[in-house]
């Protein structure tokens, strides 16, 4: 931590580009494309191969319905198959944005920009067929396509995930950024952007709008200055990125003055308005008489989504209480043999709108554990309503496994089954806390689920706050497809016992 106790305020020399050397700016420029243009590259070699693999694939699942074609002219079918369609893929991948670096490594507008490639595809492909009056093998064509789309965004979350791991470990591939904005916003700003070191935001320096004092006295993550011309700034700090946070940005003409500086630099320019923790599908700009305003749609916690996700959570927990009785029966023996007593566990928790419920798990306690608990309680590890412990004692050593490997909630799919919870959501609190207040009560608005983002975020390494937070991220921002990417997650959050005590 840095301590704020002064600062330096310099006049910039005259400059030959928006105030700036250009030999400065040019420098800028590469750092800002260091990393994205050789990622870039891989993109394109990727989507070539995995477009021509699936024509291979294709080919030879289906080589009888293609032979006819390719002995009219076999050189010509293979150079459309390994050549032009792999060609026409990236083609249309460049022209929906999927290369664009705003999109890459980081959320889902990657992966939907894929899609949307691969529909054009489709139709173009359909069209010239139809046009060119061309004798192909729907089932061919068909295969080659679809599995080109999934090779392709498997081909692309591999990618993401090496870029994600040298960014965590090696904290390359990376934007450094430039925060500017009071102290409180730019913090907040900080806080936000390095909860995740896979995103590849890496604050090296603050600038304040609000002066000296301000900051006197205060101890700050990276340094602070105040009274710079920003661009020389930038220069100093080998920054990449200017973050204008909160009120810093309603300046007027200001924001629009340093637009127009940045053009042709290099220099990424990004607002951080006062409002975290909101979804950019609930975010819209609607732009009126030059004005562009921020619009923030309402939660949307029913209609056809909604719906779709009831279905979905019935579905999928009746399928899983059949698929696992045997993996029911063989913990249950387990359980008996660790410790004599009964096989599940039932708590009441609070859930939807405040309505108690019991919640199932497999037991993972001694039978004495709730008489017990009064001599833990000064050993609790959480902040918060849980109660936590490491190294409880009073878990048994089959408990233990059952815990780490979070096996002991798979009985929670009965309370999925019977409507009272929900795969994904919220953590269910405990009942015997009284009314909750607050911020805590928003989390009632929607079911509790088996897992949800507290789970793939850490688990019980969390502090209580932080669990908040994320729970009522998920309700302000609840969708299907962020429903299917937490349960995705998941697997692999299980697999490494992350957080599981």
């Amino acid at each position: 931590m840095r301590h704020v106790d002064s600062f330096e305020i310099q006049t910039p020399t005259p400059p030959s580009h928006n105030g700036v050397p250009r030999s400065a700016w040019a420098r800028a420029r590469r750092r800002a494309s260091r990393w994205h243009r050789p990622y870039t590259a891989m993109l394109l070699l990727l989507d070539y191969a995995a477009a021509a693999l699936a024509s291979l694939i294709s080919i030879s699942a289906y080589d009888q319905a293609v032979s006819g074609f390719q002995d009219a002219d076999e050189t010509w079918f293979q150079t459309v198959a390994y050549v032009l369609l792999p060609l026409g893929w990236l083609i249309m991948l460049w022209a929906n944005g999927a290369y664009d670096r705003r999109y890459l490594g980081l959320g889902t507008d990657e992966f939907k920009r894929v899609v949307r490639a691969s529909v054009t595809v489709m139709a173009s492909v359909s069209f010239l067929a139809f046009a060119t009056k061309t004798d192909l093998s729907r089932l061919t064509v068909a295969t080659a396509l679809v599995g080109a789309t999934v090779l392709i965004l498997v081909a692309r979350y591999a990618a993401r995930f090496v870029l994600h791991q040298v960014r965590k470990r090696a904290g390359h591939a990376g934007h450094r950024m430039l925060l500017i904005g009071t102290l409180p916003e730019t913090l907040e700003v900080y806080t936000a952007v390095t909860r995740s070191p896979a995103a590849g935001l890496v604050p090296v320096a603050i600038h304040i709008t609000d002066g000296y004092a301000a900051a006197r006295g205060i101890e700050t993550p990276v340094p602070v200055h105040s009274g710079r011309d920003v661009l020389t700034l930038v220069r100093e700090v080998g920054a990449d990125t200017i973050a204008v946070c909160g009120s810093a940005s309603a300046e007027p003409g200001e924001l629009r003055r340093l637009a127009w500086q940045l053009e042709g630099t290099g220099i990424d320019l990004v607002v951080a308005p006062q409002l975290t923790d909101i979804a950019g599908p609930r975010v819209h700009i609607r732009p009126i008489e030059g004005l562009p305003l921020l619009h923030v749609e309402e939660p949307t916690l029913s209609g056809i989504g909604w719906l779709a996700k009831n279905l979905l959570d019935r579905i999928a927990a009746g399928l899983g209480l059949l698929v696992l009785i045997p993996v029911f029966l063989a913990i249950a023996i387990a359980i008996k043999l660790s410790d004599r007593g009964p096989v599940f566990f039932r708590q009441p928790r609070v859930g939807h709108e405040g309505r108690t419920f019991r919640v199932w798990k497999f037991r993972t306690m001694y039978v004495d554990a709730e008489d017990r608990l009064a001599s833990l309680v000064d050993q609790n590890e959480s902040d918060g309503m849980l109660f936590k412990i490491r190294e409880d004692p009073r878990v048994f050593p089959v408990g233990r496994f059952l815990r780490a490997s979070s096996l002991d909630e798979l009985p929670q799919l009965i309370n999925v089954l019977w409507g009272e919870m929900s795969l994904v959501g919220p953590r269910p609190l405990p009942a015997d806390d009284g009314d909750f207040l607050g911020d805590v009560r928003r989390r009632l608005l929607v079911r509790p689920g088996i897992t949800g983002l507290w789970q793939v975020s850490g688990r019980s390494d969390l502090s209580w706050d932080e669990a908040v937070r994320l729970d009522l991220y998920y309700v302000d921002n609840w969708s299907l497809a962020y429903d299917l990417s937490i349960l995705w997650r998941t697997v692999g959050v299980v697999l490494a016992r992350k957080g599981a005590y």
